[in-house]
């Protein structure tokens, strides 16, 4: 395995601005020791401290159906009352499924699109209402993961207690992002009780092992912790497709009152990947052929990150949070790929790569009440800080035979230096957000948010700024206790990657969105369930498309669609979900206007359900579980002279209890070892294809 290698320094060191992320911090907390000194009480009437605790809003609920998010308004809210769709992922559902990455994760969610590369998964690929959020879409704990070019990081899924999926245009929150939406993971926290579990899963080429436990460090709870960790082993489709994990977490909370919370959070994550396989047109080679060069078959990345999240509630109605991170991901990507226009042929192209990034978003959130009319008012400040180092190489690899290939080694590899990117953004967002209740049946949402965002990339195209305030109005209906009617009308504001301003310049422009979107959502009243309905309307500007070996910005998409989605607790023995979804994409403007945007499928859909026998026999406490994905039809490219066909997958799993702490679960992915093209190569000369059946064991002891 080569070591990653950096590139030149990129910004300020990683000691050096995790000092300032300290320090800004502790002047937080002084801050907001003297605002508490100094609130006056006016003659509206405070509301009591309402303390909606983690188990309800970021925890673990233990089932499948959760009813709070801290996503869809940045407030601890119920799902139902958000004029927007939100789908969590709890982990139940994360356990019972046990996905290997974010992409399984969310297959089984209304709106989202997965898969798009097969076994190649480099990154995490997704589409949400049709649109790719791979670069931009990724939150931690509500602060952003951006990508820029080749350079960024993978979520594992042992280190998150829940997922949730915010779906729409999400600026006037959010700040920089794609129309389609975001996906949020939740790291896991401490708990106030004490707590573990150990795991150990065997598969085909794979072997895992996890751990993580926690507890109270005194008699009262006031002090909490949690240590996380998995160390992986694992060959993909392939002996040379490894994914090799090793992962670290610890987190600490300090709870002095019950108004006041600092929670503390460090990661450490140690990837060591390879490229994508793809087979050429035409290949007599078996679908799990390598292609491309052994010796130099890299994906390599090594994240790491400490961060903070302080909220104080002053106790008059009003309520300080303040959440930063501070991160560091170093990169080396190695590849060898077929050269379409040779069926011989192969290319060969290698990255060092390294971002620095600080995220803080800084909060201040008024509850009031003016007699019939309940209002939360929101104000929050967010700053981002990205320093990407990126230089890469590009060549050529010795022939290789598509229907017999023979490896050359690293002697067939010529590269040389191609491009070296030393890139600074910056980014500050002001957002204002309110929410009016009235007589408890309808609720009012009003945001704003300000972007200002400057990129420098040195000895390029210089220095772009770019700005745009975002629009939020949403209405949500009560009729009644169990069935909620909504409207939202937001916009979007996405500054084109690190990779489009040397070819745009300083003319590049942001891409910009917007959504129409009406909804319902059923919540039956003594029911653990939740049914959701959505039809909308979006659209993007700007979207930079390839023409005429340059970049150029013609392009929009537009996405007419409808989703239904379930999460269901039927009764103690019986969980369902189920998704569909419609996506009626299009190009506006461009050579390629009234097609179908590439791997745009125009409907998928998903169900899984899973039952546990009851009773005192040999066989109590079994669990069966399966489910279906329909992957709808989609076209290669935007050209659309390609259609890939729809396909149909299925999973299964079971799991016996040993005792009352230890439990033994078989997962099996693609069941029937469905064989199907996710995608193409870009020039249409090799195909990618799914993943195949893959079959995991896993023993699990908790206590």
């Amino acid at each position: 395995m080569a070591s990653l290698q950096h590139g030149p320094a990129a910004g300020r060191p990683f000691l050096v601005r995790l000092k300032t992320l300290l320090l800004s911090g502790t002047a937080m907390l002084f801050a907001q020791g003297a605002l508490g000194q100094t609130a006056d009480e006016g003659e509206i009437i405070d509301l009591e401290a309402i303390y909606v605790h983690g188990a309800s809003v970021l925890g673990d609920v233990g089932e499948i159906v959760a009813g709070y998010t801290a996503t869809g308004t940045k407030t601890a809210a119920e799902i139902i009352d958000i004029p927007a769709q939100v789908s969590v992922v709890t982990k139940a559902e994360m356990d019972s499924r046990a996905p290997d990455n974010l992409m399984q994760a969310l297959s089984y969610t209304s709106s989202v699109s997965v898969d798009e590369y097969g076994s190649d998964n480099r990154y995490d690929y997704y589409r949400i209402r049709g649109f790719l959020q791979t670069s931009s879409g990724t939150y931690r704990d509500g602060l952003p993961l951006r990508t820029f070019n080749f350079t960024g990081g993978k979520i594992e899924p042992y280190s998150v207690q829940r997922i949730e999926i915010l779906k729409g245009s999400t600026s006037t929150l959010f700040g920089m992002n794609g129309p389609g939406g975001l996906v949020n993971v939740i790291t896991k926290r401490p708990q106030e009780m004490a707590f573990g579990e150990t795991y150990l899963t065997f598969g085909d080429h794979h072997g895992e092992v996890g751990v993580d436990f926690g507890a109270p460090l005194d008699a009262q709870s006031e002090w909490t912790y949690r240590i996380t960790g998995k160390v992986q082993n694992s060959d993909q489709s392939n002996r040379y497709q490894e994914d090799d994990r090793l992962y670290l977490a610890a987190a600490l909370s300090w709870n002095p009152t019950e108004a006041t919370s600092l929670t503390l959070l460090a990661n450490y994550y140690d990837l060591d990947g390879n490229t994508g396989n793809s087979i050429p047109v035409g290949s007599t080679a078996g679908l799990d052929t390598f292609f491309g060069e052994p010796s130099f078959n890299d994906m390599d990345r090594l994240e790491k990150g400490v961060g903070y999240e302080f909220s104080h509630d002053f106790g008059n109605g009003l309520t300080f949070r303040q959440n930063a991170r501070q991160s560091n991901i170093e990169m080396l990507y190695e590849q060898v790929y077929l050269d379409g226009s040779s069926p011989t042929g192969r290319y060969a192209y290698l990255m060092n790569g390294e971002i620095d990034r600080l995220a803080v978003d800084t909060q201040l959130e008024y509850e009031s009440i003016f007699g019939n009319v309940e209002s939360r008012t929101l104000v929050g400040l967010e700053y981002t800080d990205d320093d990407l180092s990126e230089v890469t190489q590009f060549g050529t690899a010795g022939a290789i035979d598509p229907n017999n290939p023979v490896y050359c080694g690293l002697g067939c590899i010529a590269v040389a230096p191609y491009t070296d990117t030393q890139m600074t953004q910056k980014s500050h967002g002001l957002y204002l957000q309110e929410e009016l209740t009235f007589d408890d049946a309808w609720i009012l949402t009003l945001g704003g948010r300000y972007d200002r965002v400057k990129t420098a990339v040195e000895g390029g195209s210089g220095t772009n700024s770019q700005s745009a305030f975002t629009k939020r109005l949403g209405l949500t209906w009560k009729a009644s206790d169990d069935l909620a009617l909504y409207a939202n009308y937001s916009e979007s504001f996405d500054p084109l990657a690190a990779g489009y301003v040397p070819l745009l310049g300083t003319a590049a422009k942001p891409q910009e969105g917007r959504q129409y979107e009406i909804g319902a959502k059923y919540r039956p009243e003594g029911s653990d369930s939740l049914i959701s309905l959505a039809l909308f309307d979006l659209s993007q500007t700007n979207v930079p498309r390839y023409e005429n070996l340059a970049y150029w910005q013609i392009g929009q998409i537009d996405v007419k669609g409808a989703e239904l989605e379930g999460r269901m607790a039927v009764n103690d023995r019986l969980n369902l979900n189920f998704a569909w979804s419609f996506w009626d994409a299009e190009i506006v403007g461009g050579p390629d206007a009234g097609h179908r945007p590439q791997l745009t499928p125009e409907q998928q859909a998903s169900i899984w359900a899973e039952y546990t026998l009851a009773g005192d026999g040999p066989l109590a406490g079994l669990r069966l579980g399966g489910g279906g994905r329909l992957l709808g039809s989609r076209f290669a490219d935007d050209a659309n002279s390609v259609k890939l066909g729809s396909a149909v997958v299925f999973d299964a799993m079971a799991s016996y209890p040993l005792n009352d702490s230890t439990e033994i679960a078989v997962n099996v992915s693609n069941l029937f070892d469905r064989s199907y093209v996710s995608s193409l190569s870009f020039d249409q000369s090799s195909v990618f294809y799914g993943d195949g059946r893959t079959v995991k064991a896993t023993l699990r002891h908790r206590w």
